[in-house]
């Protein structure tokens, strides 16, 4: 950030007092703009024993599989945005469910926010930002070709869950290791 969004005058890079880390602050206005990390709303759409999977028409991560999940916009809910992504990426309808994951990526300044949700129908097709978008059994999952280590750790640990019946909430935290290791040929944990 270059210049202030309410006054136009240029931003300095500093610690505003009362804070304790540095900011855009606004020399001539004293605005200080924080930029917060970007929340990525989304759902695992369930129908019968099978998840509803997009292939990604847009970088990053271009031609690779994922579950429908985007940015949270403004004046919205989580659970409306993860609706709204599922539409927008895969014209598909859910019910949204309980809460199942939360993933904090710190490196790129991102929360992960995933729900369970049932498919309403099996009428859905590839939105603008899909290749395409496919129902899969677990056996037949693209772990080699799944795009982020959030989504992998999800599908792997619903995947453990269903075993018992029982899908507790899940969190934990990416780093730039744990996102190599995830994505490695051949791995799932």
């Amino acid at each position: 950030m270059k210049f202030c969004s309410q006054c136009g005058s240029p931003v300095e890079w500093r610690i505003p007092e009362g804070d304790t880390l540095p900011r855009h602050v606004c020399g001539s206005c004293t605005a200080i703009h924080y930029q917060n990390p970007k929340m990525i709303v989304g759902c695992v759409p369930e129908w019968e024993d099978k998840i509803l999977l997009c292939k990604r028409a847009i970088e990053p991560r271009y031609g690779l599989w994922t579950v429908p999940a985007g940015y949270m916009e403004n004046g919205e809910t989580t659970s409306q945005g993860a609706i709204r992504e599922t539409l927008e990426e895969a014209h598909a309808r859910v019910e949204i469910g309980s809460l199942y994951a939360l993933y904090n990526v710190p490196h790129v300044n991102q929360v992960y926010i995933l729900f369970r949700a049932r498919l309403l129908d099996l009428d859905f097709k590839s939105g603008t930002e899909s290749l395409e978008v496919k129902l899969f059994a677990e056996h037949e999952i693209p772990w080699q070709q799944i795009a982020f280590a959030t989504v992998r750790n999800t599908l792997k640990r619903y995947y453990e869950d269903r075993i018992t019946g029982e899908y507790p909430f899940h969190s934990g935290t990416i780093d730039p290791a744990t996102a190599r290791a995830l994505m490695e040929p051949g791995k799932r944990t």
